[in-house]
């Protein structure tokens, strides 16, 4: 499934703090990976194999931290943690986005400690450094110090891209140069929806006690798509199959998302709406998945019936029956593009078994709670879908942890979960070779 990567592509490659001996006995385990099989219990257990995934993934590569409609005007932030890391995303003057470090310079206290906000200049609750939008310390003083030069103090800064507004962020010196090929990919099917003139309904953290990948491999398959009832109203559950691989019990649902799906197409062409599958989830650095599938029941959003949860038509969108757009990016993201709201969700790993999902709706900026759309009835079936994948990673932690874990073999319709796994191992070689 992987194909060779031209070396100019690849992030600069950073000095490991994991020791040479822990390091040399994961170089084997990543050497020694049975294709098609479930990892070894240390990828999902082992600290210093988490400290690796920091640096070689979280580390190297581009993560989504949010969406423009979290920071819509300048001032606004939004503080983002994953590992070790903490960072400033904020709406600046000039309405791009600059990414800071946000650790003091002083004495390395957090600057910002809420989530989100509006802020002018950053100001340290420990000692009053004071900082500006883009990071420059602007005071420092006290009396009796002697003169030192600011410019030596600013915040440390990160990189960022905002792709049709999806804000992606980078910690890395040098990063992978192929993201901005990948973001050429997605941008056609996202743009219509225009995610500038979205707002918030709503947003969700979960804490999942299990390791990021298990997050990340729960999401990539719809094998056990029966354990999520709300979401098998409107989704599909024979995703990831062909007409080999359907079992009996949904031949008729396979049928049926046969017609539902040329009906799509044939709406996606008149519109001039792209609606192919791209997949090159393991074929590329910042690898992808996204193509516009239908929906059942009405075939317009995730309902019980399949209808519409927002009166509001996204963007420029003409018609509410446009199923759902899809996007996976590597290594923390997955996106349901919808015709009246839409859904991001992110992973950010916490330690070797807690990761914290984050999911976060968005309806038009003129929709009106209570008029336009329900809360409620907008995030019922994600919130429930969303317990459901907890307490299913969950299950898979406490099982890697026992002594009696082997690895398992992959179904043919977890393909996805394979190209994901095949993706990281790729990643966390290239980075301790």
């Amino acid at each position: 499934m992987s194909q060779a990567v031209s070396s100019s592509l690849l992030p600069q490659q950073n000095t490991s703090r994991v020791d040479a001996e822990k390091l040399a006995e994961i170089q084997q385990l990543l050497a020694t990976r049975r294709e098609g099989f479930s990892l070894e219990a240390p990828f999902y257990t082992d600290p210093d194999m988490f400290q690796l995934d920091m640096e070689a993934i979280f580390g190297q590569h581009w993560v989504f931290a949010a969406s423009i409609a979290e920071i819509p005007e300048p001032g606004d932030y939004v503080t983002v943690e994953y590992g070790p890391y903490s960072l400033i995303v904020l709406h600046n003057d000039d309405g791009g986005i600059n990414v800071l470090h946000n650790v003091c310079r002083h004495r390395g206290a957090r600057v910002l400690t809420q989530q989100s906000g509006t802020t002018g200049n950053l100001v340290c609750g420990y000692h009053s450094w004071t900082y500006s939008p883009s990071g420059d310390l602007i005071h420092a003083s006290a009396p009796g110090e002697i003169d030192f030069d600011k410019q030596c103090f600013a915040l440390k800064k990160a990189q960022s891209r905002n792709i049709a507004g999806l804000i992606f962020v980078c910690i890395a010196d040098e990063p992978p140069e192929d993201f901005d090929a990948t973001a050429a990919i997605f941008e056609p099917y996202i743009a219509p929806h225009e995610l500038t003139k979205t707002k918030v309904a709503y947003q969700q953290d979960i804490l999942e006690q299990g390791n990021w990948k298990l997050v990340m491999e729960n999401n990539r398959e719809c094998y056990h798509c029966d354990g999520h009832p709300e979401l098998a109203c409107s989704l599909f559950p024979t995703w990831g199959l062909t007409d080999e691989t359907v079992p009996t019990h949904l031949q008729d649902v396979w049928e049926r998302n046969q017609d539902a799906r040329v009906a799509l197409e044939q709406r996606c062409q008149r519109y001039g709406l792209p609606f192919a599958v791209v997949e090159e989830l393991d074929t590329r650095i910042a690898g992808i998945r996204i193509s516009r599938e239908a929906l059942d029941g009405a075939g317009e959003s995730f309902s019980v019936d399949g209808r519409r949860l927002s009166k509001k038509l996204l963007g420029d969108l003409p018609d509410f029956r446009l199923g759902r757009c899809s996007m996976h990016l590597q290594p923390n993201s997955w996106f349901h593009f919808l015709s009246d709201h839409v859904i991001t969700f992110s992973a950010f790993p916490i330690n070797d078994h807690q990761t914290l999902v984050r999911t976060t709706w968005l309806v038009a900026d003129d929709a009106v709670e209570g008029v336009d759309y329900d809360v409620d009835a907008l995030t019922h079936t994600w919130k429930q879908t969303n317990l459901q994948d907890k307490a299913f990673v969950e299950l898979c932690q406490q099982g890697v942890t026992s002594p009696a874990y082997e690895q398992g073999p992959y179904m043919k319709s977890e393909y996805q979960v394979e190209a994901f796994i095949n993706w990281y191992i790729q990643r966390m070689q290239e980075y301790t070779a």
